[in-house]
């Protein structure tokens, strides 16, 4: 990742996976991809803090990566109630699916969903940070 880009203010993770978190926050770190990373272990949780900062743009994240399979709130149900919030926080808020799964179904639904710029497969890397970069 070249040094001379600015660093994405914020990122907020949603994932149910501990370990995949761990390894999601030091890429960034590690790259300087974002000043500042937000974990939810929900999408829940992600849909909450959403709520809560949706009139603030300093709070709300540039970036979500989002994972597909989580318990009770997947990144499914996270969609269809993101797509709920104002054009603001739609526009400020750039949706990435971070996922393991490889049902063609998934990604395809996933894919075809306006609010989301991009499908990565697990795990993230320095590769797929660049790849972001270039599409938001």
């Amino acid at each position: 990742m070249s040094k001379d880009t600015n660093p994405i203010d914020l990122v907020m993770l949603v994932d149910d996976n501990d370990t995949d978190n761990f390894i999601s926050r030091r890429i960034i770190e590690i790259t300087n991809f974002a000043q500042e990373v937000i974990i939810k272990n929900s999408g829940k949780g992600a849909l909450e803090y959403l709520e809560q900062n949706r009139d603030d743009a300093d709070k709300l994240p540039d970036i979500i990566i989002l994972d597909i399979n989580m318990p009770i709130v997947d990144g499914f149900v996270f969609l269809y109630e993101f797509e709920k919030f104002s054009s603001f926080v739609k526009n400020k808020c750039k949706v990435i699916i971070l996922s393991s799964s490889d049902n063609k179904r998934d990604i395809d639904k996933i894919v075809n969903n306006e609010n989301v710029i991009k499908f990565i497969t697990k795990p993230l890397t320095e590769n797929a940070l660049d790849e972001i970069k270039a599409v938001v």
